[in-house]
């Protein structure tokens, strides 16, 4: 945790511990480490993410998981909501547009972030809607905004790009590929996925069987499962944490040939079932900050879930060691692409 993540995290969580009334404290993937150490009165939670909502559920915090719908709150406004701002721009304005419709007249809407997150910029168009608000700074390039409910009807909505709305952004096999606002690289098609499914043949070659299980671990909106789903397979099976990635997913595969199952989870660690195949672009990122943990976890996973046999295909940034972290847990490592910018990993599991 950086300085100005220390300080978000203070501010938060001393605003938290004071609130009074009905709230709402929106957390995606920016804010689930730094919970307040008791439930507060009041106060409940809503999250785009699986492994926050598992998280905070079992410390009795009271949590909803969705793309963040705030439709349960339309008929039962709200006295103040909590915003940690988050990375997508677009998210950040479904947010804001959606506490305004949320809040009591007088309510309060708490925007806390980095001045170079966009914290200002976010402020002054909330301002706007809200009609009243006052920004202060809690430390170095760091804003706290509280913005106040005084209009009672929005004519300066933000831009959140449709934000509920999926919409085709490319043609994958002679399918529509669908995607929205909220998910990774929502607007196209990743470049190390791609290259990782166009080189999917090398691993094909390599499997014990002709029609594989496969996991698309971290599937984000499903392309590497539609790039996978054209040849033959017994089964297929997407997962992901992201609320919006997982709607996706579903829709994109729902017209397609193989069996198939789409799961919310935080880096399939309620799957047990083994695959001959496992194919993943694993995430580096976890909001502002790069985290190589991530990276570990995802590689424990495919040693966990590889069947006898089976095939792991990763994609990753030329930087990231991933032969080095994934030394001892699999029999066979191998880079068996590299274009400059991303390389492709096999790891293979004994037969026996």
């Amino acid at each position: 945790m950086n300085n100005a993540d220390a300080i978000v995290c203070r501010q938060l969580q001393q605003q938290l511990l004071a609130h009074q009334g009905q709230g709402l404290w929106v957390v995606d993937e920016n804010m689930a480490q730094f919970a307040p150490d008791r439930v507060v009165d009041g106060l409940s939670l809503l999250s785009n993410r699986v492994d926050i909502q598992e998280e905070m559920s079992a410390l009795g915090w009271p949590v909803s998981y969705s793309d963040f719908d705030f439709s349960p709150w339309h008929s039962q406004p709200l006295d103040r909501i909590y915003y940690r701002i988050s990375k997508e721009k677009a998210v950040v304005h479904h947010v804001i547009n959606e506490a305004f419709r949320c809040l009591k007249p007088d309510g309060e809407l708490l925007l806390v972030g980095a001045k170079n997150e966009g914290a200002k910029s976010y402020y002054d168009k909330a301002r706007k809607l809200f009609g009243e608000g006052e920004l202060s700074k809690a430390g170095k390039g760091v804003y706290v905004a509280h913005l106040t409910r005084s209009n009672d009807a929005a004519d300066e909505w933000l831009d959140d790009r449709d934000y509920r709305r999926q919409r085709v952004i490319a043609e994958v096999n002679d399918h529509s590929l669908l995607s929205k606002p909220g998910t990774f690289g929502w607007d196209k098609i990743d470049v190390g996925s791609q290259y990782l499914a166009d080189n999917l043949d090398v691993i094909y070659q390599r499997l014990k069987t002709d029609k594989p299980k496969v996991l698309d671990l971290g599937c984000g909106y499903g392309y590497l499962s539609i790039r996978v789903a054209s040849r033959e397979l017994s089964e297929l099976v997407a997962t992901d944490n992201n609320a919006a990635a997982i709607a996706c997913c579903r829709k994109n595969l729902e017209n397609l040939g193989p069996p198939y199952r789409v799961i919310a989870d935080n880096c399939a660690q309620s799957i047990s079932e083994k695959f001959d195949l496992i194919v993943c672009n694993p995430p580096f990122h976890q909001g502002f900050s790069v985290e190589g943990e991530l990276t570990d976890r995802f590689i424990a996973t495919a040693a966990r879930l590889l069947a006898a046999g089976g095939q792991a295909a990763f994609v990753v940034n030329r930087f990231i060691p991933l032969e080095r972290k994934a030394a001892g847990l699999f029999a066979e490592i191998e880079t068996f692409a590299d274009n400059g910018s991303f390389k492709l990993v096999r790891m293979a599991r004994p037969s026996n």
